[in-house]
């Protein structure tokens, strides 16, 4: 994805877009900003949200990232309220 990213877009971040992602430190991101103040060329500052394999926010974040990098995240299922969920009725 060398096109910029938009906000609401779920990217994988990881050791392509910055060496601090690499490994066990990548996450998936969503887009919320989008800075527009100039860079490094090829380089970009998002603001967003860490996203749980549940497809929960974690942690917002501001990462400093390469454009050549980020890659489109496979779409999660929404988030669920843990807990909360309907409880089949018992027969009767």
């Amino acid at each position: 994805m060398t096109a910029r990213p938009s906000p609401g877009d779920l990217l994988v971040i990881d050791g392509r877009a910055s060496v601090q992602f690499a490994g066990d430190r990548a996450l998936t991101f969503r887009v919320v900003s989008v800075c527009d103040r100039p860079t490094y060329e090829g380089w970009v500052w998002l603001t967003g949200y860490v996203i749980n394999r549940r497809g929960n926010a974690t942690a917002k974040r501001e990462i400093f990232v390469q454009l050549a990098g980020l890659r489109p995240a496979p779409v999660l299922a929404p988030p669920t309220r843990s807990g909360r969920g309907r409880r089949p009725r018992a027969a009767r």
